[in-house]
């Protein structure tokens, strides 16, 4: 091998050692000083850009002091508290030598709050829902969740198009004003509400059952009709708990769909409904494991009957009824578990109620957040426990129920915390109000009285003492009418309802009677539940009547008639209502009597009893006959017999077929209805959705047969008829009618058109074969 190529050779070798020593060394070096400077012990902590807040403020929130070694993953969680402070837009942390070193950008502060665009909502309403407000420290995120939640507000209005953009403006000084620009969109409200997979009960049905609405031209008085995604969940449950209040068991609302029409015009809503079979209850019985408890005192607190349609509704109210039995005799943890066995081939739900030993815990203390407006004593009333009672979930749980149907909160949550003690719990209340005033309009017409119309204002939740208070005023071209009503829902704080009406009503009768009156007085009202389905009502009614302008023509009993008196008079009633449905029910009954005694007082002596049955029974699917009776007699005390205005006049009202006033006794000369001291009327009648009717329009029909009768003149205008030689036409003969009816929930309101023939009349009775009649709130 050649001596130059060795030489070259170890030249090379000693020159690669060489640069792995350099290597190593300069690593050695780099090592050493990043652990010296990690291992840096911090002498002091410098925050510099701080205008407002403290450097010791800053300080509380790092995670490391003097003293310590320097640490990074210390300092990037004193980074994180201190961004989440919302204080700060930026905050930058570094070792300089033996010093921490935060350089810190502070968050403006906030100057005002103002809202441009906003036509739909108010700026108190806007106000009322930011988080942003004057003196605050303002920070982007904050901004855009205000934004936001401007933007879900909008939705809940319909306004699902509506863009909100913080704009800030800078005023010096760390001050800013921030202004939310507000691009409202148009109002995208619900065209249409369908349901598949229900046959008991009718789209109609199920619609007055949602909280959500159909839109229509008259929306522009009201807020109805607007699409809320939260509104449909609750339109869910509400669904469901009236299929199992109404027997169905097993009934489900599979799904709940809102699609936005192509031009974004408004929503089609459609609910996809599994009802199962209609079930009844079957055995009932109580399951006692508390030796000392009297189970056969527990008997009247059971509400689920066997053969009763089932109803989840009532085994509910009887679990809450069983815990206060239980609870007044000595056991306050008692507990109750309803528990059921179906029987499906018989299409029965057997039901033990099991009454054991609960837990003992207390209640320490009630709290209340929330009501800014409404009293404490209201929300408080509402509950069955008090502080120091025995703490029942069952009974908070109906005592939130209770809150949400007063209908003067949007939410009710209750929470519970532990208490002082383990055997203490404190009951958190939280709610959020919502506003319970109310304008409302009404108009239609009516083949009876022409045009009708009222307006009403309305506050249900009068001052925050859950009171009601209304004025209206309504009429046509014959009546007119001044009301203002008043009602304490719980006087004296018990299951007690009191109230007073007062009230102004002016009548022209010139067509039927050659007459007008007036009337003017007050009513005093008492009424309290009996029973869950019996209500028990009483009253005192004061007022002044006056018959005037009497026509020349006119009957001499009118004329005798003629003049001012007052009635001072007492009355109750009792009603009795277990029908599946407040407004349109296709099964249950519905029952009420009631008596007046007119002579506490004043110039008008009578007695005058009224009563009423109506029945509802579903033939086959959405087809339902409906029955109804009705009746009412009057008699005077003394002398003096029955005045005119207090007596019965009936027409349309009473057998279809008929005009205002059209039947009962009538002066044979003048043609005057002299009105009739007993009445009594009969109806049979089957509804049905009308074939090749889309069920979405909301039009129905019915055939019906109508039987009544009004009888019984007055001694008063008798003798006024005998004294001047005139005729009375009346007797107790039946008046008959048979017709049909297509029914119409327009957007303007229930419409009903009857055509009626009478088969069975007397000559001098006012006929009227079509009857046409409208009324709505909107």
């Amino acid at each position: 091998m050649p001596k130059s190529f060795c030489k070259t050779y170890k030249q090379a070798l000693m020159g690669v050692m060489l640069s792995i020593v350099l290597i190593g060394m300069l690593l050695s070096f780099v090592l050493t000083s990043t652990t010296a400077y990690s291992q840096s012990v911090i002498r002091r902590i410098e925050v510099n850009g701080n205008r407002r807040v403290e450097p010791a403020t800053v300080r509380s929130y790092l995670d490391f002091t003097t003293g310590q070694s320097y640490d990074d993953a210390l300092v990037n969680s004193s980074l994180r508290n201190l961004f989440a402070t919302g204080l700060f837009a930026d905050v930058t942390i570094f070792l300089q030598g033996m010093t921490v070193v935060i350089n810190v950008v502070e968050n403006p502060i906030v100057n005002k709050v103002a809202f441009e665009g906003n036509a739909e909502l108010d700026t108190s309403t806007l106000n009322s829902e930011v988080r942003l407000k004057s003196r605050a420290v303002y920070t982007r995120a904050r901004a855009l969740a205000d934004a936001q939640r401007i933007v879900e507000i909008y939705r809940r209005q319909g306004h699902f198009s509506a863009v909100v953009n913080p704009q800030l403006v800078d005023l010096g000084d760390s001050r800013v004003n921030v202004i939310f620009e507000i691009n409202e969109g148009n109002t995208t409200k619900v065209k249409s509400i369908n349901f598949i997979g229900n046959k008991a009960f009718s789209d109609s049905q199920l619609r007055d059952i949602i909280s959500t609405t159909q839109s229509s031209w008259l929306d522009y008085l009201t807020s109805g009709g607007i699409y809320d995604p939260e509104r449909m969940k609750l339109d869910r449950e509400l669904i469901r708990q009236y299929y199992l209040k109404n027997g169905y068991a097993d009934a489900r609302v599979v799904s709940a769909n809102a699609e936005l029409a192509p031009d974004a015009s408004g929503f089609f809503l459609t609910f996809t409904v599994d009802e199962g079979a209609l079930y009844k209850f079957g055995e009932v019985r109580v399951q006692n494991a508390l030796p000392e408890l009297q189970s056969k005192t527990l008997e009247g607190s059971i509400l689920t009957l066997s053969d009763d349609i089932y109803n989840v509704g009532n085994i509910d109210k009887t679990v809450e009824k069983l815990t206060l039995a239980t609870a007044k005799q000595g056991f306050a943890f008692a507990r109750v578990r309803p528990r059921t066995s179906r029987n499906t081939a018989s299409r029965k739900i057997n039901l033990t109620y099991v009454i054991d030993e609960g837990d003992r815990v207390y209640i320490e203390r009630i709290n209340i957040t929330g009501n800014g407006r409404t009293k404490d004593h209201v929300i408080r009333r509402e509950f069955r426990l008090v502080e120091g009672d025995a703490f029942n979930p069952l009974l908070i749980s109906r005592a939130k129920e209770r809150l949400r149907k007063l209908g003067f909160f949007k939410s009710v949550n209750i929470r519970r915390s532990p208490g002082s003690s383990r055997d203490r719990v404190v009951i958190e209340i939280v709610i959020e109000e919502q506003p319970t005033g109310e304008l409302a309009f009404g108009a239609g017409y009516s083949s009876a009285e022409g045009v009708i119309g009222d307006i009403s204002i309305t506050e249900r939740n009068l001052m925050g003492n859950g009171q009601f208070l209304r004025f209206k005023l309504g009429g046509s071209l014959s009546r007119g009418q001044v009301d203002m009503s008043f009602t304490e829902p719980r006087f004296m704080d018990k299951n007690l309802s009191a109230g007073f009406d007062l009230f102004h009503k002016e009548v022209d009768l010139s067509d039927e009677a050659s007459y007008k009156s007036d009337s003017t007085g007050t009513n005093l009202r008492f009424g309290f539940p009996l029973t869950e389905n019996i209500w028990l009502s009483t009253h005192y009614r004061l007022k002044r009547d006056e018959l005037y302008e009497v026509e020349n023509d006119a009957s001499f009993a009118i004329k005798d008639a003629q003049g001012k008196q007052v009635t001072s008079l007492l009355g109750s009633s009792v009603s009795y209502d277990i029908r599946n449905h407040p407004k349109n029910p296709n099964r249950g009954v519905y029952l009420t009597l009631g008596a007046d005694f007119a002579g506490v007082g004043g110039d008008v002596k009578y007695i005058r009893a009224q009563t009423e049955a109506r029945a509802y029974y579903p033939l086959y699917e959405n087809v339902t006959f409906v029955g109804r009776v009705i009746a009412g007699h009057i008699e005077g005390l003394g002398d003096s017999g029955v005045r005119l205005l207090d007596l019965f006049y009936k027409g349309g009202e009473l057998v279809r077929g008929f005009d205002k006033a059209g039947l009962g006794p009538r002066d044979a000369n003048s043609g005057d209805a002299l009105g009739g001291k007993t009445f009594w009327g009969a109806t049979a009648e089957v509804r049905f959705p009308l074939p090749y009717v889309y069920e979405a329009v909301g039009m129905s029909g019915a055939v019906f047969a109508d039987a009544g009768s009004l009888f019984g003149v007055s001694d008063r205008a008798e003798n006024s008829c005998l004294s001047a030689n005139c005729t009375i036409l009346g007797d107790d003969g039946i008046r008959v009618s048979i017709g049909a009816s297509v029914l119409w929930n327009s957007p303007l309101g229930p419409l009903r058109f009857d055509y009626a023939v009478p088969i069975s009349s007397e000559k001098y009775d006012d006929k009227q074969e079509f009857r046409f009649g409208a009324a709505t709130k909107f």
